[in-house]
């Protein structure tokens, strides 16, 4: 294991903090400017999301932590859409990021070392697969 090794990620980790931050804001926001016949199910849907990010910004917060790096405290840029199914599909797009960058931490926790980090990222990986799974599953058919 290389300090460089760690260090990048580290770096990688804070950038995938800082994309759960702002998908713990986008989906509460998203949350409360769903509209329609729909808004029940949808809002429920989105709140519901809130835990599972937050958690795994908890989880990298700890990680960074743990291998000496500093997390950050700023989200990436929040996108909200203007209509319900925008929100969605930026949603969507927003799972697919998180899986392929997730996917490069994998290499990247490999790389430095860390056999139970790139454990936990597989897991993440799975947590995130079945969201953009679901999120897909709505948009079928999705007139609102």
């Amino acid at each position: 294991m290389s300090d460089q090794a760690t260090q990048e990620l580290i770096d990688g980790l804070n950038e995938d903090l800082a994309a759960e931050f702002q998908a713990v804001i986008h989906y509460l926001v998203g949350a409360e400017m769903m509209t329609g016949a729909s808004r029940p199910e949808l809002k429920e849907f989105f709140e519901g999301e809130i835990q599972d990010e937050l958690g795994h910004a908890q989880f990298l917060t700890s990680k960074i932590v743990a291998l000496g790096g500093e997390p950050t405290t700023e989200p990436a840029d929040v996108e909200l859409g203007s209509s319900n199914r925008e929100q969605l599909e930026i949603a969507l797009q927003a799972e697919k990021d998180t899986i392929q960058r997730y996917k490069q931490r994998v290499k990247q926790a490999e790389a430095a070392g860390e056999t139970g980090l790139t454990v936990r990222l597989e897991d993440v990986i799975a947590d995130e697969e079945e969201h953009r799974d679901e999120i897909r599953m709505i948009l079928e058919d999705f007139a609102g």
